[in-house]
């Protein structure tokens, strides 16, 4: 009997079909693809390869096939991939990886072929950059590498050479030497500090034993100090380090010490010292900080030395101090929203109410924090702006046709979060307002409510605030919150600080769910409430989730004055810190926002409390203000302890 042709043409694909492979979906072959690779199995790669040609995550099979042979494939393949796939995240990936090899090998005039392509290069990369324009004459590449000196504290190794070609050129000398030791030791990179040590004059180097025993042992170490140090330079600096590592623990102690060995240190030595007393004492409320930053004069800041000395004079309600340090700050830090709005601030209390309110102008409308608290200082209302028009069919049709956004569903699809995110960040680059509004109804759709978000924050002028500030799961976050008796503005904006709405979201402390709560909270907070039969394995199902997290809230809520701006810090670094970072008096809560010591919590009650503005909004249709939901933190109680234990 004869077969039909398709029938034979149905065999000989089977029998070319790689073994094992028979019986799987491309779903699956992708996946088995994905392992190969990570494994470095080529056989197995090269097997699955010919059956995803097709397939919508092809060009990473590609790009995996490369990988692993990376060092032997030539600039041609290279090129021919990047060709293919031009304009998309795994060329990208690929151009990153062939300029990092490229780089290390010194292989510079293919190095800067593709390095000129690249769309954000790191600093590693920059690094490389900057080595090859060394290598073909450039004398202008050590120029733009100078302000690394300072800034890149804890640099990746292909910066090394272009900080070492600094000191061989004698473009840094001793002085910018000790002033880089200084801030590796203020940002408390240690060890890299250590290493910086290597560069400064053999006079003035200390051996490895006594730099570590200055870290770890400042204060005796400082006691044996001879009495008159003053004439080696090395003492000197060595002696205002183990300074500021002992006001890190213990600034009160630090002023001591620094108090007696005064006579013995250079006024910018002192000056350096205070600075950093003063930043310690500021992070931890201590009531001396604004005096101990005064005693450092004119001593020059980092930005974070200045941030705090801001905050510092807020907590002592001291105006003058606010206006003139923010006045001194270098341009791009001062042109920072809070740092605006602080010293509008400043210039009302000061009087100068015109100044004020054009600093206001500035930022009024932005949404977030500070765009928030100047509309409420200007008198306008706070509203989400005309809804824009939902996307039309043709417009979904032709986003969702975007092989970025289509590459990005797949990994959603197939349980790969990390690679999806990525994709879609990079699919939403360069989109009109109507295409980002666009995809995040496409996010939402599919149920994809982070990038939904991120998507529509992204507008410049065309919003829908309704996606920006997405209110999923409202049959259970509704319900939940009602049965605690919260706002359910402020619980919605607490969860879309804290997850995002990604049910299975982890953080890599451990934190779970929609609420991110800890294994430790959510067992406290189950026999809190009585709830039988739980189990840490039930923390990501949504309804516990959400019956853990707003009892949780309630539960630190009615322990911290029913204060949403305690309760919001509490929730993200435990009700005994929320309690001890108020003051002795009655403190402002943006002040309180703002000078909150942990930057993570910080960020996260500025970002929860004007969420919550946002939500109320929505859902209740009425103009807001954030000063009304921050209001006034209450003082601290006389058994509560003043200041902050940072460890």
């Amino acid at each position: 009997m004869k077969c039909r042709p398709s029938l034979l043409l149905a065999l000989f694909a089977w029998l070319l079909t790689p073994l094992g492979a028979v019986a799987q979906t491309a779903d699956e072959q992708f996946l088995a693809a994905r392992d190969a690779a990570r494994a470095g199995d080529k056989a197995k790669l090269e097997r699955l390869a010919p059956t995803l040609q097709a397939y919508e995550l092809a060009p990473y099979v590609d790009y995996w096939r490369i990988l692993l042979d990376l060092k032997d494939v030539g600039p041609a393949s290279v090129g021919l991939f990047l060709e293919r796939n031009q304009n998309t995240y795994v060329a990208e990936k690929l151009r990153i990886d062939w300029l990092r090899q490229t780089g290390k090998q010194q292989q510079w005039e293919q190095f800067d072929v593709e390095y000129s392509r690249l769309a954000q290069p790191d600093q590693s990369l920059a690094c490389y950059a900057l080595q090859s324009r060394r290598a073909r004459g450039d004398s202008s590449a050590l120029d733009d590498a100078m302000p690394l000196w300072l800034n890149l504290l804890e640099p990746p190794e292909p910066c090394y050479p272009v900080l070492e070609a600094l000191i061989i050129d004698k473009r840094v000398l001793a002085d910018a030497v000790w002033a880089r030791i200084r801030r590796q030791f203020e940002a408390n990179k240690i060890e890299a500090a250590i290493y910086s040590m290597n560069y400064l004059p053999p006079s003035q180097t200390p051996d490895k034993k006594l730099a570590q025993t200055i870290t770890g042992k400042p204060l005796p170490w400082l006691l044996k100090l001879p009495g008159d140090f003053s004439a080696s330079r090395m003492q000197r600096e060595l002696a205002v380090l183990a300074i500021q590592r002992i006001a890190r623990n213990d600034p009160r102690m630090a002023a001591e010490q620094l108090e007696r060995i005064s006579p013995s240190l250079q006024a910018n030595e002192k000056g350096w010292a205070w600075t950093q007393i003063g930043r310690q004492a500021a992070q931890r409320h201590l009531p001396e900080a604004v005096a101990w930053y005064r005693q450092a004069g004119d001593a020059p800041l980092s930005d974070d030395a200045a941030e705090w000395k801001v905050r510092a004079a807020l907590r002592a309600q001291d105006w003058g101090a606010v206006r003139s340090t923010i006045e001194k700050m270098p341009p791009a830090l001062a042109a920072q929203a809070a740092w605006i709005y602080w010293l509008g601030r400043a210039y009302r209390a000061g009087g100068r109410l015109a100044e004020a309110d054009a600093l206001f102008a500035r930022i009024a409308g932005q949404p977030d924090f500070y765009g928030n608290l100047a509309s409420d200082d200007l008198g306008r209302a706070i509203t989400t702006p005309p809804k824009a028009p939902p996307p039309s069919r043709e417009q979904l049709a032709q986003v969702q046709a975007n092989p970025g956004v289509q590459r990005a569903l797949a990994f959603f699809r197939l349980g790969l979060r990390s690679e999806g995110v990525r994709e879609w960040n990079f699919a939403l680059r360069d989109m009109s307002d109507r295409e980002l509004l666009t995809a995040s109804e496409i996010a939402l759709r599919a149920d994809i409510y982070d990038r939904a978000i991120v998507a529509a924050d992204r507008t410049r002028e065309e919003h829908d605030y309704s996606l920006r500030y997405l209110a999923p799961y409202g049959d259970q976050v509704r319900p939940a919150a009602r049965d605690q008796a919260l706002d359910d503005a402020w619980v919605y904006g607490l969860m879309r600080q804290e997850s995002r709405f990604v049910s299975s979201a982890k953080s890599q402390v451990g934190a779970s769910g929609l609420m991110q709560l800890m294994p430790a909270t959510a067992k406290w907070v189950a026999q809190k409430i009585g709830l039988k039969d739980f189990h840490p394995s039930r923390v990501n199902d949504t309804e516990t989730n959400l019956l853990l997290g707003t009892s949780y809230m309630r539960l630190v809520l009615e322990d911290l004055d029913n204060h949403p701006v305690l309760a919001s810090a509490a929730y993200n670094a435990g009700p005994g810190r929320a309690r001890r970072w108020r003051a002795d008096t009655p403190l402002e809560g943006a002040i309180y926002a703002e000078t909150i010591p942990f930057s993570e919590t910080r960020d996260y009650v500025k970002k929860v409390m004007s969420n919550s503005v946002y939500y109320s909004a929505l859902f209740n249709g009425k103009p807001q203000t954030l000063k009304s939901r921050l209001g006034v933190i209450a003082p601290r109680t006389g058994g509560e302890g003043k200041g902050e234990d940072l460890n």
